[in-house]
């Protein structure tokens, strides 16, 4: 097994595992790799706790580290999933809301354990690379979503 040069270190308070299994269930191209256990006891758990967890979400390579309370997920940083229709949006909204995650604007929603998410449809983006009028027409809807309403969008960027 070749081992990543670079990945995505995220900060789990105790339920690292448990979030690499449900990222790994609910998006294509994700899986969890290998689950390391603490040699000794560390400042948050116990010779035997999950300490770091691999996994993979749409082929980023991440690890998850229960590093206990000490610091939260934010904003700062997301995982941004481009989708290609309504379905595939509400699909991947509703497993992270419907998780016990929470909704936010512009696409965005947190999961349960406090990782941003951006549930951003194809045609967005691309009404924002199109630039001027249309840009703005889509960008202007977008600020009025929670979940992306992707006819709503195509509508905007028809004008």
């Amino acid at each position: 097994m070749t081992m990543p040069r670079n990945k995505i270190c995220l900060w789990f308070e105790k339920d690292a595992e448990a979030a690499a299994r449900f990222y790994a269930e609910t998006f294509p191209d994700s899986f969890v790799g290998g689950v390391y256990r603490a040699p000794s006891d560390f400042p948050s758990g116990k010779a035997g706790d999950v300490l770091t967890v691999e996994f993979t979400v749409i082929g980023i390579p991440c690890m998850g580290l229960n590093g206990g309370p000490a610091f939260r997920q934010s904003e700062a940083f997301s995982f941004q999933i481009v989708t290609d229709d309504q379905a595939e949006t509400d699909r991947y909204w509703n497993a992270i809301v419907g998780n016990g995650g929470t909704e936010s604007a512009c696409g965005w929603c947190k999961d349960r354990w406090g990782l941003s998410w951006q549930i951003t449809p194809r045609t967005l983006l691309e009404a924002l690379a199109a630039g001027g009028a249309e840009a703005k027409r889509a960008f202007d809807a977008m600020m009025e979503m929670g979940k992306i309403d992707v006819a709503a969008i195509e509508a905007a960027r028809r004008g």
